[in-house]
């Protein structure tokens, strides 16, 4: 028998996430939770008038959906080649080079977890006023971030559309009580009169503009993962780009509305002082004052489950992320494993929970700020960081169109990305001269330069791992970025035997 070579093609129950269970409605909820409605309107709508002052939000929110609209077309039409659980991991690996791949994986990771476990630092506070007003009781915030962080990690190792389904149900209840409230304030309008300032474009091109729209991009954080969920979609090349623009459209709708409404309730020249004062019960207290208590208390319970659902969508996109790499031999092998009766990947759905544990129980014992330290300045941060990767997948999709020559319209592969990067650069370095009013924190701040730098040394660490794995493992290189089909990537050439001689009585084949 001649040398041969043989490829190691891992099973699909190990290796590959359950497809078809989700179709455009599943991920758009997945998208849509991620972005948090409710979270995001209570906490950072109010937090961008009262510490940043600045009016121009509602037209800060629809300039960045149409930045990220015009990101998309190149996206959705590379998403429709590559149907990958690492979206920006894969992207960059096939447009700007493996090892440049590796280090946006890096930088992913670091974002997603920071998003994921800084949401831990919110729910105390979301479950305060509820467990008040419906048990008289007030419980430290770890044990309900513990509460949480069990629902969680037990959904994440279930079947997808499971956890669909639970969000959607989250979902449609929160939005239902947003458009409640925005009509309340817009129905009791400040003076008897509805003020359309907020939508003026010379209330947002004023100093720390670049903060409010970095503040927005972080609103729109997680419109993104739908391609994350492509593998697991019913018809990706017809899911996703759907998923996408609606997600866009529907969160730009929402918080473009919601923002402006609360202009209305308390008046242009007023807001940012009441939202300094009130913070996240503002829009509550205008609630209280227009609806009644009834609606409150369900907006209360909901702003709680607004967090659960986004809890549970980026553990969802976290895990898939680390089993993209594991899959891949990025990451060790064991991140790459599915449940064989879930299909969910489970190793990296456990490790997910296991460092929101320990972030819980460190901030816990050692007694530090779970809103600033953990929710505020995590989520700043990971929003921070889901940037950069937009931003370089930009480049990516220009540089993956123009170097595998696939047939495209120009506007596609080239007109709208590069537009795209341009704008998304200058917001970059508009959130970069702005990081230290967007944290809150001082100019010589640590924190100020510490969050930029680590992304830097994460995408740096990530292509020297890159390079040492095209030296030293090339199989493991060869499968970098190839999602589903990295499992024939990997050829292993056999060592040659002596022929053997024929058994003649043996049956005919």
């Amino acid at each position: 028998m001649s040398s041969t070579a043989t490829i190691e093609r891992p099973s699909n129950v190990s290796e590959a996430l359950a497809r078809g269970r989700l179709g455009v409605p599943s991920v758009v909820f997945f998208v849509l939770s991620a972005a948090a409605p409710l979270t995001v309107v209570a906490g950072v709508v109010t937090t961008g008038y009262g510490v940043i002052g600045v009016l121009g939000i509602p037209l800060a929110f629809l300039a960045v959906a149409a930045l990220l609209a015009l990101f998309s077309v190149g996206y959705v039409a590379m998403a429709r080649r590559l149907a990958n659980a690492g979206a920006f991991y894969s992207y960059v690996s096939r447009g700007l080079g493996r090892p440049a791949g590796v280090g946006a994986a890096w930088v992913a990771l670091i974002a997603y977890n920071a998003l994921q476990v800084g949401l831990y630092g919110a729910i105390g506070a979301a479950a305060e006023p509820v467990l008040d007003r419906l048990f008289g009781v007030s419980v430290q915030w770890w044990l309900v971030a513990l509460g949480a962080w069990a629902v969680v990690a037990v959904l994440g190792l279930l079947r997808v559309d499971i956890n669909g389904r639970v969000l959607a149900v989250l979902l449609l209840a929160e939005i239902a009580v947003i458009l409640v409230f925005d009509l309340g304030q817009l129905g009791n309008p400040a003076g008897g009169q509805v003020s359309f300032a907020a939508f003026a474009p010379d209330n947002l091109f004023v100093p720390g503009i670049g903060a409010v729209l970095v503040l927005a991009i972080l609103g729109f954080v997680g419109f993104e993962s739908a391609v994350v969920f492509s593998e697991e979609s019913k018809d990706p090349r017809r899911t996703v780009p759907m998923a996408t623009y609606l997600s866009i459209a529907i969160i730009a709708g929402l918080y473009a509305l919601s923002s402006w409404s609360m202009t209305v309730a308390v008046g242009p020249d007023q807001i940012s002082e009441q939202a300094g004062e009130q913070s996240v019960a503002l829009i509550f207290n205008l609630a209280g004052e227009h609806l009644g208590d009834t609606v409150v208390a369900i907006g209360q319970v909901l702003f709680l489950t607004s967090v659960v659902a986004a809890m549970i969508s980026f553990h969802n996109t976290t895990a898939r992320y680390a089993f993209a790499l594991g899959r891949e031999r990025v990451l060790p092998a064991a991140f790459g494993r599915t449940s064989p009766r879930s299909g969910a990947p489970r190793t990296a759905s456990l490790a997910q929970s296991t460092l929101g544990l320990v972030v819980i129980l460190l901030y816990a014992v050692n007694g530090w700020d779970p809103i600033v330290q953990l929710f505020y300045w995590c989520g700043t941060s990971g929003g921070f960081g889901v940037l950069l990767l937009i931003a370089t997948t930009s480049v990516a999709v220009i540089a993956y169109f123009a170097r595998t020559g696939v047939a495209e319209t120009l506007w596609r592969r080239a007109v709208a990305p590069g537009l795209a990067t341009v704008a998304l650069l200058g917001v970059l370095t508009l959130a970069l001269i702005n990081f230290a009013d967007l944290l809150g924190v001082a100019p010589d701040h640590a924190l100020r330069w510490g969050v930029p730098v680590a992304y830097l040394a994460a995408a740096l660490l990530g292509v020297v791992w890159g390079l040492v794995l095209r030296s030293n493992r090339p199989s493991t290189y060869a499968r970098i970025g190839l999602g589903a089909e990295s499992a024939a990537a990997t050829v292993r050439p056999e060592t040659p035997t002596v022929p053997a001689v024929p058994d003649r009585t043996a049956a005919p084949r």
